[in-house]
């Protein structure tokens, strides 16, 4: 039970965030999805995968971070998991980028707004893992005190 709290729920939880929120900006707000040269479902489904990894690196780079006292739960953690979030965002934009599956073909005020976008997503992401890691913690202290 305590490696689903500590682990899975803030993945899984910042993977469906940053999915739905991929989905309401690509989808609904620009229509990049009517672009599409692979069917739909194809894309939806390697999208989702893309997440969960996304998910993963963000939920293992906070833990890194708090085990190697970089990142301290005293003082604005969950900023300090949106911080994490937007540069893991900032280096899946640069790779997604640099291979050329972006959306961004129409000129550098795109290619802006797309890294911009792609941070936020990731940070609220972030926020996601803190306030899961946040949660497992207060779990454990009840657990504790009830064993007591």
């Amino acid at each position: 039970m305590l490696r689903e709290r500590r682990i899975l729920l803030p993945w899984i939880a910042s993977a469906v965030l940053m999915y739905g929120l991929s989905y309401l900006w690509h989808g609904v707000a620009l229509n990049d999805l009517r672009e599409l040269r692979i069917p739909i479902g194809l894309y939806l489904g390697l999208s989702g995968l893309a997440y969960l990894i996304i998910g993963l690196g963000i939920t293992i780079a906070t833990h890194q971070g708090i085990q190697h006292n970089w990142i301290g739960l005293k003082q604005g953690f969950p900023l300090k998991g949106m911080l994490v979030g937007a540069i893991i965002g900032f280096i899946v934009f640069l790779l997604a980028f640099l291979f050329g599956m972006s959306f961004t073909d129409r000129g550098m005020i795109y290619i802006v707004v797309d890294v911009l976008w792609q941070m936020a997503e990731q940070a609220l992401g972030g926020l996601i893992v803190a306030l899961g890691i946040i949660y497992d913690l207060h779990q454990s202290f009840i657990e504790n005190e009830r064993a007591r």
